[in-house]
Formats: C-alpha cells, sequence, structure tokens
C-alpha cells in the first residue's frame, strides 16, 4: 500500500512518510506511533527518552568534523487531524491512510492525509537515520496531542531539552518562515433543552449542508470560506420565524480546530406548511451557493423527507434559545493586526454543534497574537451564550509566540534560503497556533523558527502536500543545520 511514494524524492523522507501512514495516530491515541519512534531509536542505536505526558526525544551525536557545533532540537507532532468525507469507509483508530499522486500532490482518498505533521515526523526520522548528514548534535523532539490540546508542549519539563535553538517543521507554506503565531483557547457551551410532541400533522425533514472545504480554523479563517454550522442556523432560523419550523434535531463540525464542512438538522412543519418549506430551502441554497461561488464551488443545500423514531421536537422556548444563540455567535476574523500588514490579529470558530440526552454541547476556539484581544473575543462568545441561560467553560489556552528581531536562527535560516534558492523568504508571523508558544514559555530564551513544504487544506480531506516542496524543505533543513555556529 502507498507504493506510489517510493517513486517520490527525496527518497529518505518519503520511505518514512509512507511507514507513518500505515500507523494510527489520531490525537490523544498516539500509543502506536510512539511504539514506533521507540523502536526506532533502538534500532538505530540512539538515546531515546519519553516523558510523563508521552513525549518522545531521540537523541543523535554530531558527525565528524562538527562536534563543537551548538546543538539543534527539531520537533514536530505526531497526532493527526481525523477528517473523512461522510461516504468514506475509514477507521482512524484501525486503517492506515491510502494515498494517491495527482497533479503534483500527495492526496489521501476520502480522508486527511496526515502530512500535518507527519512530514515533520518524517523528515526528523530522516535526519536521524542519514550519517552523511553534515551537522552537529540533535534532539529530535515528537509532541504528543498537538491537534486537540497541546498536552505534549503543555507537559513539556524544563530539563527535558537541552540544546537552546529549536526548529520547528510544522508550517505549511514553503518559502514562509514563521517567527511568531497566535495563542489560542476552546469556549465549550452547553445549553439544555426539552422536548414535546410535534403535531400529529407533521412532516419531517432532513436539511443537509454539505460539499464545503472545511480548512484550518487559524490558517484559513480569512478565507472566506463557509461554515456549515452557520449557514444551516440561517436557514432553520428563518424558517421557524417565518412559518413554524421545529427543530428535533441539529448536528454540525467535528473538531474545534477546523472549519465546519458539514451540518444537516432534522426539522418538522405541518404538512401544510410543507411545500413552503421546500421552496424556501431551494431558494435559500440558490442564494447561498451564489453568495459562494467563488470560495466554495461544491456547496450543496438539499432536503429530504425522513422518516423518524421518535415524534418529539424541541419545546419552543428551547429551539428559540439555542437557534438565536447560534445566530448570534460571531465566527470568522475579528480583527486584522495593526502592526503587521496583511496578517489577521484575532479570529473565532464555531466548531461543532451536537445534541444528545436533553443538552446542545456546541465548541468554539478563539485565537489572537494579542493576549487581551484573545481573552476579549472569547468572552465575547460566552456572552452570547449566556443570554440564552447556557452553561460556559473556557480552557486554559495556550500562550503565542511573540518574534525575536534579533534572532540567529532566523538570520542563518533566511541566508541558507536565499543562497539556496536564489530569491527572498517572506518572514512572518502565522494567524495559527504553533507549539513554539508553550516551549518558549518552558523554555525562556529558546531561538526558534518554523517552516516546512507547502500542505494545503489542512484539517479536513482535501488535505495534500506539494512533492516539488518537500525537496526544498529537505535541502533547507540540510543547509541550516551546516551552517550552525560553534559553541562559545
Amino acid at each position: 500500500m502507498n507504493e506510489v511514494l517510493n517513486t517520490l524524492e527525496p527518497k529518505v523522507i518519503w520511505q518514512y512518510f509512507a511507514e507513518i501512514l500505515m500507523i494510527p495516530r489520531p490525537s490523544k491515541k498516539e500509543d502506536k506511533i510512539l511504539a514506533y519512534l521507540i523502536d526506532f531509536a533502538k534500532k538505530h542505536q540512539l538515546e531515546y527518552q519519553q516523558d510523563k505526558v508521552g513525549n518522545v526525544l531521540i537523541k543523535a551525536p554530531a558527525s565528524p568534523g562538527y562536534e563543537n557545533r551548538k546543538t539543534v532540537i527539531l520537533q514536530s507532532h505526531v497526532d493527526m487531524v481525523c477528517e473523512k468525507n461522510s461516504d468514506t469507509i475509514h477507521d482512524f483508530e484501525k486503517d492506515p491512510i491510502e494515498v494517491f499522486v495527482e497533479d503534483g500532490w500527495v492526496k489521501a482518498k476520502g480522508t486527511t492525509l496526515g502530512a500535518d505533521d507527519g512530514i515533520g515526523v518524517a523528515a526528523q526520522l530522516a535526519l536521524l537515520a542519514d550519517e552523511s548528514v553534515q551537522r552537529g548534535a540533535i534532539e529530535c523532539l515528537f509532541t504528543v496531542d498537538e491537534e486537540t490540546g497541546l498536552t505534549g508542549a503543555f507537559g513539556l519539563e524544563p530539563d527535558f531539552l537541552d540544546g537552546k535553538i529549536l526548529l520547528n517543521l510544522d508550517s505549511e507554506d514553503e518559502g514562509e518562515l514563521f517567527i511568531g503565531c497566535a495563542g489560542g483557547k476552546d469556549t465549550v457551551i452547553t445549553l439544555p433543552y426539552t422536548t414535546e410532541e410535534a403535531g400529529k400533522d407533521a412532516v419531517f425533514y432532513r436539511i443537509d449542508v454539505k460539499g464545503l472545504k472545511g480548512g484550518h480554523s487559524g490558517d484559513d479563517i480569512h478565507k472566506g470560506l463557509g461554515n456549515a454550522n452557520k449557514l444551516l442556523t440561517r436557514i432553520v432560523w428563518k424558517a421557524a420565524k417565518d412559518f413554524g419550523l421545529r427543530l428535533a434535531y441539529f448536528e454540525g463540525g467535528n473538531l474545534r480546530n477546523a472549519i465546519a464542512r458539514e451540518a444537516y438538522a432534522i426539522v418538522a412543519v405541518d404538512k401544510q406548511a410543507a411545500k413552503t418549506l421546500q421552496e424556501f430551502v431551494a431558494k435559500s441554497a440558490d442564494e447561498m451557493i451564489y453568495e459562494y461561488a467563488v470560495t466554495e464551488p461544491r456547496l450543496q443545500i438539499t432536503i429530504d423527507v425522513v422518516k423518524v423514531d421518535s415524534n418529539l421536537v424541541l419545546k419552543v422556548e428551547d429551539q428559540n434559545k439555542l437557534l438565536n444563540s447560534l445566530y448570534a455567535c460571531p465566527h470568522g476574523v475579528m480583527a486584522w493586526s495593526q502592526r503587521i500588514p496583511n496578517f489577521v490579529e484575532t479570529s473565532t470558530n464555531l466548531a461543532a454543534v451536537r445534541m444528545e440526552d436533553g443538552r446542545t454541547v456546541i465548541t468554539t476556539s478563539q485565537r489572537s497574537s494579542v493576549e487581551s484581544a484573545k481573552e476579549d473575543i472569547a468572552q465575547m462568545v460566552a456572552a452570547c451564550f449566556n443570554l440564552a441561560g447556557a452553561e460556559v467553560n473556557h480552557s486554559n489556552g495556550y500562550p503565542g509566540w511573540a518574534p525575536n528581531p534579533n534572532s540567529e536562527i532566523r538570520a542563518i535560516t533566511v541566508k541558507a534560503y536565499q543562497d539556496l534558492f536564489a530569491q527572498e523568504p517572506d518572514v512572518k508571523a502565522i494567524h495559527a497556533g504553533l507549539e513554539c508558544g508553550l516551549i518558549g514559555d518552558k523554555y525562556p530564551g529558546m531561538d526558534m523558527i518554523s517552516y516546512g513544504p507547502t500542505i494545503k487544506g489542512a484539517h479536513s480531506p482535501d488535505e495534500r502536500i506539494q512533492i516539488e516542496t518537500v525537496m526544498k524543505f529537505w535541502n533547507l533543513t540540510l543547509e541550516i543545520l551546516k551552517r550552525i555556529p560553534e559553541k562559545h
């Protein structure tokens, strides 16, 4: 399986990436990939250790002639976002990721690819295994649970790492070097509801919003993509207001750090309003497809009669609380930076909605490169649901990573890129969260930079990695390591 990767260059990276694709590694269930890393260390007779939260550190001594160079830490996370198309049969806890090559990209068959950050892991293994690489001593840090809680970075202990230079291999645009990132936190809302019997003449329908791109709630939040939860709410809210639609069930989105791609609702109307509802949904579909024609060309909105096991719908008061809150809940870019041109400063994502056992759980996430603004948008989301009497809980969040204008590794990386590729890299901050913020918090003075090959559609089944940029990523890494200065 995945033999197609064996034909790609550089072989040493794609070989390990192919092996990683065979290993299930959902967030918080990384035991198989961690065992693989430890076996790798033993096989190559390399020093390794594992901390209390599961992070693995593998160390390799300097190559001949580089013994006096500063130690470099290379870091990536082992878990992956597990998203699939609704018509794809795949068990992320058991099944390997199946891939194919198309138009210069490696893609997965109906699921996320896991190049975020499997390609970083593969590069680290390649460096550890390739004795021909000219470099000083390296420490390869493999963190756990980056995607759903940054547990690995949060759990790092102050004496786990020795190096003072860190290369984070978790960025997704070749030619861009990242020297700062946003901080973030989650806001999770629980809103109770009660039900009652629908009218005896009620007809039940299922309304689906699907075909959206989804994407990363940090990297892609500014691209004008549709959020399935917001679009579905817009339809259901209006129909409830205008001709008495009753809500039986609402489900949309999945992960806190992914823009919702799909959502559906089970609704009921009196049979006299059935035709009106169908016409309204069709009209809404036409309007929204026109609105999102550029950014979401595959958007579909459908309505179908459905048989239900229960004739229950939400009581009107509880339905109004839920739909008004979802409609009012902000989503998207809230502020652009006044300091960095064309850089998103603050955003929020209405990520997931689930109804079960008399309560609706709504998951949102907030990001900002300004700590006070991050807190402000989290409280704005909370206030929206407080009006409905919901229970609101905030995560502790994670810090941003402030750019260091005097960074030595920044200067080395920029010069290496210029010399290798005869062009200027784009040095910038990123709106997505990186573990660098937490690592810098744990290890003050750590000199860090983040870069990687080009990955598009991360956190969605459209995830793909551009093949030619992996070679550039590899060559840049080799050149950086070659240029690391000697210890003082």
